[in-house]
């Protein structure tokens, strides 16, 4: 049986539309600076992951099982609810960069937040490169 192919991939979907059609207007600039934060930090061009991740970077992976793939480096999706970022080096339980980033809570391997307004940014850009130091 042939594996099944990862659920997430990356899309050649423009990301500049993507961000326009993000509403209220708050949100929609809470990601145009998020976008703009992580393609700064990463030194990489944004680029659609499904169809509701900007990623940055490309991460390939190979579990024990054997199954492997791609994915970002870091990223985010701005969700109805809040912004879900995907930048955490390790667990987000279990690292204490992630408490310090102000107003969050955590999910495996992403950290929620409202609005920007609520984050430390100087120690997001530090989650950030954490993360993207990690083979």
């Amino acid at each position: 049986m042939a594996a099944k192919p990862n659920k997430t991939q990356a899309t050649a979907a423009s990301v500049e539309a993507f961000l326009a059609g993000v509403t209220p207007e708050a949100r929609r600039a809470d990601a145009i600076a998020l976008c703009e934060l992580m393609a700064r930090v990463s030194g990489e061009p944004p680029r659609m992951w499904g169809p509701s991740i900007v990623g940055f970077g490309v991460r390939r992976y190979r579990y024990d099982s054997g199954r492997e793939g791609e994915i970002c480096k870091v990223g985010f999706s701005p969700r109805k609810g809040a912004f879900a970022l995907y930048c955490v080096a390790g667990s987000a339980e279990n690292n204490p960069k992630v408490a310090a980033l102000g107003k969050v809570t955590t999910g495996k391997g992403c950290v929620y937040v409202k609005s920007l307004a609520e984050l430390d940014l100087a120690r997001l850009e530090t989650l950030i490169a954490d993360t993207l130091a990690v083979p």
